[in-house]
């Protein structure tokens, strides 16, 4: 990628998508002062993310996570990363480093990520390396990931599946019970068990990992 006005190699062209307005700001700024890097539009919504990079074609988009309001990080960067022709690569910056929030922005097709915690330099450096298709992880998600990958991952018991399944309809505890004819502990020791299996803590969270991996009928 070459920039013919100068012959040399052409700037990195970087979409910002993040909800807060004054984390954008500051990432705007910053940017702004790093070689090689052109910004060329934010976006504080998943949904004003893809239309922007349909627009401007970006090399990278910046992803936060949480979004507030309409899609999140995760699915917008499968709606981004599952397009057809040139699509840009997505870099998730955020704070949030659990095992669901990383697999999820992988399995969605994240070429990177990293934590908002990250040294300049190092933001720097992961966005030439996710424009080039290269992975770049923050040293503690490199850890995790590793370590879970070493890690065999416990199958869930048919009864686990079971209350997954419930889960995923809505229902709260006690209705859960009811409708699989055990009782309210025994559907929360399942539900830890599952939390645990799952690497996550919510409720939520064992939903949105389980349909990543296809766990749910």
């Amino acid at each position: 990628m070459t920039d013919p006005a100068v012959g040399g190699p052409a700037p990195v062209r970087i979409l910002v998508c993040d909800d807060h307005v004054v984390v954008r700001a500051g990432l705007l700024a910053l940017l702004d002062s790093a070689p090689g890097i052109e910004v060329v539009g934010e976006a504080g919504t998943g949904e004003e993310a893809l239309a922007l990079a349909a627009r401007l074609a970006p090399d990278v988009v910046l992803m936060d996570l949480q979004l507030g309001a309409g899609i999140d990080g995760v699915e917008t960067t499968r709606r981004l990363t599952a397009g057809t022709g040139r699509v840009p690569h997505v870099l998730v910056l955020t704070t949030y480093d659990t095992d669901a929030d990383i697999t999820r922005a992988i399995e969605a097709g994240a070429t990177g990520y990293l934590l908002k915690a990250e040294r300049p330099e190092e933001l720097f450096a992961a966005i030439h390396a996710a424009a080039q298709g290269r992975t770049a992880l923050s040293g503690p998600v490199a850890g995790r990931v590793m370590a879970n990958l070493r890690k065999p991952r416990p199958a869930l018991t048919d009864r686990e599946r079971d209350i997954l399944a419930q889960l995923a309809t809505g229902l709260g505890n006690r209705e859960i019970a009811r409708a699989l004819f055990i009782s309210e502990a025994t559907v929360k020791t399942h539900l830890r068990r599952i939390y645990d299996k799952l690497g996550v803590d919510t409720r939520a969270g064992a939903v949105a990992v389980a349909k990543e991996r296809r766990l749910l009928p």
